[in-house]
């Protein structure tokens, strides 16, 4: 229902319910006399009056008690069956003292007697003033349910999400290891099949924890992902009148970004697409990539030529004409009955936060498209080139690996012997330190952080105590990274997001090996 005060309107509709041409005029002489502004409606049948509620939209409903073949009590029924603030004033001359204490109970806002209208202005100003009232308690508590919603979906998500790790995380390394038996195309196959679950499943778990929780982190975002997690956000939002397609010309580019904001632009730009849709249609997602021009840049617009990723909300609505698109990204401006118009401006401030620009298409009758550019930003061809002739073969250093969960354990262990360095496991950080005493010091240190007994960083504490000055991996949940406060500054010290894939692990491995044989430091005794 609208809120006058919000919409600063001069004037109040009133829809009286009254069959006396005389009464009628009677009490609305009281507001012409206290100089309230209105516009009226005067009903006395049932059909008239619900018509009324829907076309005219009243702000207040004076209402007498009984009528031929209607009554108050049935019109005080009919309209908190779909509103429970639109203030609602008997004005009867027959209401006695236990009939208005009734009709207060069954939600009427008050009552004047029309023998003693004196009231009934002040009644209805003290009634619009506490309706606004009363919608602004309504929508303040609908935000504190939502968020206390959200804070319930974040402590679940974070629960869950260090389980889901740990089963996410062989799916990934066994799936790697399938793939080298190229000589048995059924094993390769497997093995890029459980490889893609794992990397899917992990993308949709941390999609659904950074949305719940907010995360506002520059990432690397991953267009499949991003539109896995939107059509998961949608699920339930998409009426069966409405065809959902998604399409990505290219699902693993990656891109500069922050994940959550984006979701919530396209589930944004998704839902206003639903709305413009009663009757059905199909909403279509797509992205592509386009060259842009410095030329395809608006004037108040920072122009930077070059290619873009596009992500494109298409509908086959009611459309927009002109004079609705010229207004579209202004501040509260809405065409919905209870938009804030906030929705799109917000959307922009994303895009553009990305360095990114919107364009909208759309007709009237024809349907809407929303046009989302955001930069793709190349990389050199040196570091093409290093990457790709980066040697990811071992030449038998000895890895110690510390992991309390077995199957990580194992499958972190097999996979370093398989590229050709000694691996040595350790189920625990007492055992790691008893294998050092016995065996030496290895030339890396792979390290789970979310160990319960004796933990990832105490255990590094206590190497560190005894002399260890090589480098260390450290494996940790990227929503829960390990407090290192207690620790001295480590020089080759890499936090690693879990869970891992054999490429990254393999890349760090050399890249901390590297690193620590450049730096030469003797260790003391242990």
């Amino acid at each position: 229902m609208p809120d006058r005060h919000q919409w600063g309107l001069a004037r109040i509709r009133v829809l009286q319910i009254e069959d006396s041409q005389l009464d009628a005029e009677l009490v609305l002489s009281e507001l012409d006399a206290d100089a309230i502004e209105y516009d009226v409606r005067l009903v006395d049948e049932e059909r008239d009056y619900v018509a009324a509620l829907e076309e005219f939209d009243p702000h207040i409903v004076l209402s007498d008690l009984s009528m031929p073949g209607f009554s108050g009590q049935r019109a005080l029924d009919l309209l908190r069956e779909r509103d429970q603030d639109l203030p609602f004033i008997f004005v009867s001359a027959t209401l006695g003292e236990e009939a208005a204490i009734e009709a207060l109970r069954n939600g009427a806002t008050d009552y004047i007697l029309k023998q003693n209208p004196a009231r009934l202005a002040s009644a209805v100003r003290r009634a619009l003033r506490e309706a606004d009232a009363q919608r602004a308690r309504r929508r303040a508590e609908a935000e504190l349910i939502r968020a206390q919603r959200f804070e319930s979906l974040a402590m679940l998500a974070g629960g869950l999400s260090h389980d889901l790790r740990n089963l996410l995380q062989p799916l990934l390394l066994a799936g790697d290891s399938l793939q080298d038996y190229q000589q048995d195309p059924r094993l390769a196959r497997l093995g890029r099949l459980v490889r893609d679950c794992g990397k899917r499943g992990l993308d949709m778990v941390q999609s659904m924890l950074s949305f719940a929780r907010g995360a506002r982190r520059a990432e690397q975002v991953r267009v499949g992902a991003l539109l896995d997690a939107l059509a998961l956000l949608l699920q339930g939002s998409v009426p069966r009148a409405v065809m959902l397609e998604m399409h990505a010309d290219d699902t693993e580019l990656t891109f500069d970004g922050n994940h959550t904001e984006l979701q919530q632009c396209l589930l944004n730009l998704s839902l206003n697409a639903i709305q413009a849709m009663p009757d059905g249609g199909s909403l279509r997602i797509e992205t592509t990539q386009a060259a842009l021009q410095e030329s395809f840049f608006a004037s108040d617009e920072e122009a930077h030529a070059g290619n873009y990723l596009c992500l494109t909300v298409a509908d086959a609505g009611m459309g927009m004409d002109e004079a609705v698109l010229q207004h579209l990204f202004e501040p509260f401006f809405t065409t919905k009955d209870t938009g804030t118009g906030l929705g799109l401006v917000s959307c922009k401030r994303i895009v553009t936060a990305h360095g990114g620009v919107m364009r909208v298409e759309s007709t009237p009758g024809q349907g809407t498209r929303f046009h989302i550019y955001i930069p793709l930003l190349e990389r050199s061809a040196e570091a093409v080139e290093q990457e790709e002739h980066f040697n990811l073969q071992g030449e038998a250093e000895r890895v110690l690996v510390v992991a309390e969960e077995a199957g990580q354990l194992s499958l972190l262990v097999d996979t370093l012997d398989s590229w050709g360095y000694q691996a040595h496991a350790s189920q625990s950080g007492t055992a790691a330190l008893q294998w050092i005493e016995a065996q030496g010091v290895p030339d890396l240190v792979v390290m789970d952080a979310d160990m319960n007994l004796f933990t990832g960083v105490r255990t590094l504490a206590a190497l560190i105590d005894h002399g260890y000055r090589r480098a260390v991996l450290l494996l940790a949940r990227p929503d829960a990274p390990p407090d290192m406060d207690e620790l001295p500054v480590m020089e080759h010290l890499y936090l690693v997001d879990k869970p891992i894939s054999t490429q990254k692990l393999l890349r760090t491995v050399r890249e901390a090996l590297e690193a620590g044989a450049a730096t030469q430091l003797p260790e003391g005794p242990l």
